[in-house]
Parts: C-alpha cells; sequence; structure tokens
C-alpha cells in the first residue's frame, strides 16, 4: 500500500488498489517496513515521531538530498537504511527483486478504512452548512456545504484535468476528496502552505498543458492574491475554471483560534462577489448560493472554459466539523 502527498498525488492514477488516501497515522502505527520515497520528517511527520519504534519497524529513506534525508536522525529516529539516490529507481529495482508480492491482508485492512472515512464524508456533506458565525449578515444562513460542492466537482472533472489547490481549510477538505487523474496533474502550496501560488500555477499549467482542463481550486482568502490574474487569462484566452470556497472567514485559523482564545480577531472576511470581480476583469463569473445547483453550474463553467473563456465560480459555502481539531496555529 501506498500513500502520497504533494507532488507525488496523482502518482497511481484515480483509481488504484494499492494507493492508500486516509488515516495514514494507522498504517504507519501498524507497518513492520516504510519506505519514505522521497518524503522528509518535517513537521508532516510531527519530525519522525510518527514513525513506530524501531524494535517493531524497519524503514528504508530514500531521498536525493543527503541533507533532506538524514533530518531530525538520531535525535528522534533514524532509518535501518539511508540512502541518497533516485526513489524511483530504487523502487523499480526492488520490485524486479520481490516480483509478485501482494500482502493482500493488509491491502484489504486498509481499503476497508478508506471505504469508512468515504462514507463518513458522504454522510456529513449531507448535513446543512451554516454560514460562519463571524458578524456576517449571513450567519444564520444555510450555505452549500463544502464537502457536498467538492463531491459534486470531483465527478464533473475531466480525465485529463490539471488541479492546482490553493488555500486553507477549503483546499484540506478538498485533498480529501479530489482524485487526481495522473501523474503531474496536482499542483499545490507546498509543505510550508505558501497561500497566492494557485493564479500563478494555474497559468503554467494552461500553456505547458494547453489540452488539459484546469482548475484552481482556491480559498476565499488565497483567491484575494491572485484574483487579478484574470485579466491576464482573459486577455491571453487561457480558461481556467476557478473554485472559490468562499466561506467569508480565514477558517483554517479561525477554527482553532476561536476555540482557544475565543476571539476571531483578524478572521473575518465577507461573502465577496468574486464572480463580478472575474467577470470585470474580462472572465466569467458564476455564483452558488444552494448546493442542490452545484453540478449545473459545474459543467456551465465546463463549457465556458471549452469556448476558451476563463470562469470563475463563487460558491458560498458554510462551516462543517469535518476538519474539528486541525493544526493551524
Amino acid at each position: 500500500p501506498v500513500f502520497l502527498a504533494g507532488g507525488a498525488r496523482g502518482l497511481l492514477g484515480r483509481h488504484c488498489e494499492y494507493h492508500a488516501r486516509h488515516n495514514r497515522r494507522h498504517a504507519l502505527k501498524n507497518a513492520d517496513l516504510i519506505i519514505l520515497a522521497g518524503v522528509v520528517c518535517d513537521f508532516r511527520l510531527n519530525y519522525g515521531r510518527a514513525l513506530p519504534p524501531k524494535k517493531r519497524c524497519r524503514i528504508i529513506a530514500l531521498n536525493r538530498s543527503s541533507i533532506d534525508l538524514k533530518l531530525n536522525t538520531d535525535t528522534i529516529w533514524k532509518a535501518d537504511l539511508a540512502l541518497t539516490c533516485d526513489p524511483c529507481d530504487f523502487l523499480v529495482a526492488l520490485a524486479e527483486l520481490v516480483p509478485g508480492r501482494i500482502w493482500e491482508d493488509w491491502k484489504l485492512e486498509l481499503q476497508q478504512i478508506d471505504k469508512e472515512q468515504d462514507l463518513l464524508i458522504k454522510e456529513k456533506a449531507k448535513l446543512q452548512a451554516l454560514g460562519h458565525n463571524l458578524g456576517t449578515n449571513d450567519e444564520k444562513t444555510i450555505l452549500v456545504n463544502p464537502l457536498d460542492l467538492l463531491l459534486q466537482t470531483e465527478d464533473v472533472i475531466a480525465p485529463q484535468a490539471i488541479i492546482i489547490v490553493d488555500g486553507g481549510d477549503f483546499v484540506a477538505t478538498a485533498a480529501n476528496i479530489l482524485r487526481p487523474r495522473g501523474p503531474l496533474s496536482w499542483l499545490d502550496p507546498g509543505p510550508f502552505g505558501t497561500l497566492g501560488v494557485g493564479a500563478g500555477f494555474a497559468l503554467g499549467a494552461a500553456l505547458c498543458r494547453p489540452e488539459a482542463e484546469i482548475w484552481l481550486i482556491w480559498g476565499d482568502g488565497s483567491a484575494g492574491y491572485g484574483l487579478i490574474e484574470f485579466d491576464t487569462f482573459a486577455r491571453f484566452s487561457i480558461p481556467v475554471i476557478a473554485l472559490v470556497g468562499n466561506d467569508a472567514a480565514w477558517s483554517q485559523i479561525a477554527r482553532e483560534q476561536i476555540a482557544i482564545f475565543n476571539d476571531d480577531v483578524a478572521c473575518r472576511l465577507a461573502y465577496t462577489r468574486y464572480d463580478e470581480a472575474a467577470r470585470a476583469l474580462g472572465g466569467d463569473g458564476i455564483e452558488i448560493r444552494d448546493g442542490q445547483q452545484a453540478t449545473k453550474s459545474l459543467k456551465m463553467a465546463k463549457a465556458l472554459a471549452e469556448c476558451g473563456i476563463p470562469v470563475l465560480v463563487n460558491a458560498h459555502i458554510g462551516s462543517t466539523d469535518f476538519r474539528d481539531g486541525s493544526i493551524s496555529v
């Protein structure tokens, strides 16, 4: 079984029986062999603390960078075998030496975890999602459930699409639902969450792969950094489809900050008409306030893009408890 992260997302295609997507912590805790193929033991693996004790599990670390290979070793974790090499070359050679090994029971265990989490997502997608209680006029309005929106988005994205994500809470939710269609079809802000890269990434992806359908999944906070690039998209007929999860807040920060400090200072945004802004910049815009209209609106956006028109879909989303407890501050 394989977990993929960052630019490696999509390496095994949209549906692969060996691709595990949820609850990596369980897999790490119960594995007897872990291969870190280009993976760095930084905060994403709790600096190595997320790895099981050495006595119970063997660890092989592979990295082109000798510095990244040994990050936080000896003090927190230590590999049984650490090689400065191309992880791809190592894995290909390993597969030739141990052909036909399936580890069927282990694979089925992780598949069951994925099925249960996917079912939980679908159940939560049916719940009402209210506007954030951040002092806005929409604080008690039923808005679009972001889980439902992203499930509908997953169903309409084309097989040859490139997905660019740029945001916090909305993008982290999308990472649990959207499935990259193949290798080199996913771009994100990287491990440090460098917000604002989305519009530039979308422009570059569209120019490098003109045959691809380009989706830019934007948080409303991140959209503020690059929305002006719709002028560029329109002038050069770059048909990007931007989906803004507009929840009127820096939600990834607000989710934890309010719980800890009982204060939403600097977390408030507004249910801004980003669709109108995109239209004023020469593209087109679609507003979604009802989840039942999402698929129709998304298909309309795809039709506009097929005509060479960049389009922004402004989805007014409510809050859910799906990511409660996530780390942000």
